[in-house]
């Protein structure tokens, strides 16, 4: 068994698909599937289930998943400490981002670390606050970037910006009218929502619990798991969604959303990094870089 065997595994495991995995590892699919098959022929063991033209993780390929993370995380921290010796001129930093951290507020920063320190690889992934949270856990990921508080054992989480989170309507819709309106009147209209998992959906049950209300009163048209689709479905005039003044700003400036009059809700974003595990210079340096350019904030630059 080898690292380069638990590395496809563990992606293959992820993607639960050889084509996908393969073009992530930059891979040919005969290759990717020669080391599954190559690591169930030696142990002996069947790590996914074969079901038509699609494989699906069992529960041998569960259990040994976690085996193969850990094992995978050891050796990138290894290799960060061995990195460290060069002062910087090389290595590797993984980072994860929720959608609205890595679409609205990442570039910049990570711009200037690449301008910095040229010679340090950059690998950023995305995934909701949920999904990020699991990743700085288990090793991999060294930096994560969040939205909302997601505690986990061992992970520090160090609040870095803030956001600032709006109601948007259509221009048609009733709420587009300016009046103002409470989190008593949510029950007025259909919610196009994110996923749960994400920092945005809990942005919006934090907001609808602290009025009193319950979840199951509202009426809740449809989650999406994405920014992009939840704004699109709002913008069809379908309902109403919470959403980053960030992400919306240049939508509600060219008149395809309207902010309805409810007060903003202020949403932190936070940084994550495991407590026990190798902290490499590398994260050391983008979490200077996070720290030099403001903490604290605002619906312009750091939604």
């Amino acid at each position: 068994m080898t690292l380069e065997q638990l590395r496809i595994f563990a992606e293959v495991a992820a993607l639960e698909h050889i084509t996908r995995a393969a073009a992530r590892l930059n891979m040919t699919q005969s290759a990717v599937s020669a080391a599954i098959s190559a690591l169930e022929s030696r142990h002996r063991v069947t790590l996914f289930d074969r079901v038509g033209r699609s494989i699906v993780l069992n529960d041998t390929g569960r259990l040994f998943l976690k085996e193969a993370q850990a094992v995978l995380a050891s050796a990138r921290a290894a290799e960060a400490a061995l990195m460290d010796l060069s002062g910087l001129m090389q290595g590797n930093l993984s980072i994860m981002a929720s959608q609205t951290v890595a679409g609205y507020w990442l570039a910049p920063r990570l711009a200037e670390y690449k301008r910095l320190y040229p010679g340090i690889a950059l690998g950023v992934r995305i995934g909701n606050t949920q999904e990020v949270a699991d990743a700085v856990a288990e090793g991999r990921a060294e930096i994560g970037l969040i939205e909302w508080p997601d505690e986990r054992r061992s992970v520090s989480a160090r609040r870095i910006a803030t956001d600032e989170m709006i109601v948007v309507v259509a221009p048609g819709h009733p709420w587009s009218d300016a009046r103002p309106r409470t989190i008593n009147d949510f029950i007025e209209t259909p919610w196009i929502l994110r996923e749960a998992g994400s920092g945005t959906r809990h942005a919006f049950e934090s907001l609808v619990q602290s009025g009193g209300l319950e979840m199951s009163a509202l009426d809740i048209s449809m989650e999406l798991p994405g920014n992009e689709t939840v704004i699109g479905m709002v913008e069809a005039g379908v309902g109403a969604t919470l959403m980053s003044r960030a992400i919306v700003t240049p939508l509600l400036k060219s008149g395809s959303l309207v902010e309805a009059n409810v007060a903003p809700l202020p949403r932190p974003f936070f940084l994550l990094r495991h407590e026990e595990r190798y902290r490499s210079k590398a994260a050391d340096a983008f979490d200077a870089i996070v720290s030099a350019s403001g903490g604290g904030g605002g619906s312009g630059g750091e939604g």
